[in-house]
């Protein structure tokens, strides 16, 4: 595991390939990227939420081409609509901060969104960045300091892996959060918006199967989701003295209490 240290991940999928594995498995851009750049026989399947082909990773979603296929999750697309949902969650909202990775392909995109629909409301907005375990006492320090009200988590594989650490940082400050998996919201997280991620991680299994029973990757087309779930917890909204809209209670697919 490169423990979010995307500079280890080369040397990683070069001992995979050392080993002659049959097929290897990538989470996020950085891992197909560094998977690809070791391999141009051993087929790839990747997780992640860019754009693959923008990214260069593969020709076409419909003709990947090559060694690599996989399932990507466009969360970079949905920062907009996270930002629109922090809006409803906390009604007139003043200052909404969101917690990037600067180094991540996923984050990229989806900040650029934030960014453009945030100066078209009219919205203030404070980004902060962590690219280390070490960086989140400071970037809470930050949001606290310029009086943020909500908290978007920017899509990406390290921020994801360090959930728990956030959703605690959220809790101590007394912060609504969005973030990117429902899987967080039932590890105590406020509210989620995104493709489900067992789901993607299903479909790459099967894509797996696939391949190992001897289909080429380049025959199998890039899968995107088609369904996002929106998910609440109640009881994260009741410490934080939240009073949940009707509106996102009727629309939620999954709702903790």
């Amino acid at each position: 595991m490169a423990e979010g240290q995307d500079d280890r991940l080369p040397a990683l999928a070069a001992d995979l390939v050392s080993g002659h594995v049959r097929l290897i498995a990538a989470s996020g851009p950085s891992a197909a990227f560094a998977a690809k750049g070791s391999t141009t026989s051993i087929p790839i399947v990747f997780v992640a939420a860019f754009d693959p082909v923008q990214a260069g990773l593969v020709a076409t979603l419909n003709q990947p081409g090559g060694n690599v296929t996989g399932v990507t999750l466009i969360g970079a697309r949905l920062g907009r609509q996270r930002l629109e949902l922090a809006r409803e969650l906390v009604p007139n909202v003043g200052v909404i901060a969101v917690i990037t990775n600067p180094n991540s392909t996923d984050a990229s995109e989806e900040l650029r969104d934030v960014q453009h629909a945030a100066r078209a409301a009219g919205q203030e907005l404070v980004v902060v960045a962590a690219t280390s375990d070490r960086d989140y006492e400071a970037a809470f320090a930050v949001i606290v300091q310029r009086r943020a009200q909500v908290l978007l988590i920017s899509t990406d594989p390290f921020l994801a892996q360090s959930a728990d650490r956030i959703i605690a940082l959220a809790a101590q400050h007394h912060i609504p959060a969005v973030y990117t998996t429902s899987e967080s919201v039932a590890s105590g997280g406020l509210m989620s918006y995104g493709p489900s991620i067992s789901n993607a991680w299903r479909l790459a299994g099967v894509y797996a199967g696939t391949i190992l029973k001897g289909t080429r990757p380049a025959e199998l087309p890039v899968v995107q989701p088609t369904e996002f779930e929106l998910a609440l917890n109640l009881k994260t909204a009741k410490t934080l003295g939240l009073q949940i809209p009707p509106t996102l209670l009727a629309r939620a697919d999954e709702v903790i209490e």
